[in-house]
């Protein structure tokens, strides 16, 4: 990852540290559960946009120099990494092996394919 990107990453890390303290603090001022959430969902949202940007960048590496079916083959790699995390897939951590963690993708070494219902 460029040196610029990783800046830019670790300002927005601090920006999301700085809207996760808000939120404790508006939990500690008993504001509204509606506040509290549509804070929450902003955070998710800003940690997503994050995540998107550190995969771009992995993409970028991981099909530089490799031959077309390398390069395939990296590509479903990064998507399988990218449907474990996402909060489509069941939230974070989710087993990919486990049907409805939502992957669109082949399991490799199983006979489980994940399929948006």
């Amino acid at each position: 990852m460029a040196e610029a990107d990783g800046q830019l990453l670790t300002a927005r890390l601090r920006r999301i540290e700085g809207q996760v303290r808000g939120i404790a603090r508006m939990l500690d001022d008993g504001r509204s559960c509606e506040d509290v959430v549509t804070q929450l969902m902003a955070v998710r949202s800003s940690i997503d946009t994050v995540g998107a940007v550190v995969l771009d960048s992995h993409l970028a590496g991981c099909v530089s120099g490799r031959s077309g079916e390398e390069q395939i083959e990296a590509l479903r790699d990064a998507m399988r990494l990218w449907w474990r995390f996402a909060p489509a897939s069941g939230g974070v951590g989710a087993d990919p092996t486990t049907v409805g963690a939502q992957s669109p993708l082949p399991i490799p070494g199983t006979h489980v394919t994940n399929v948006h219902a």
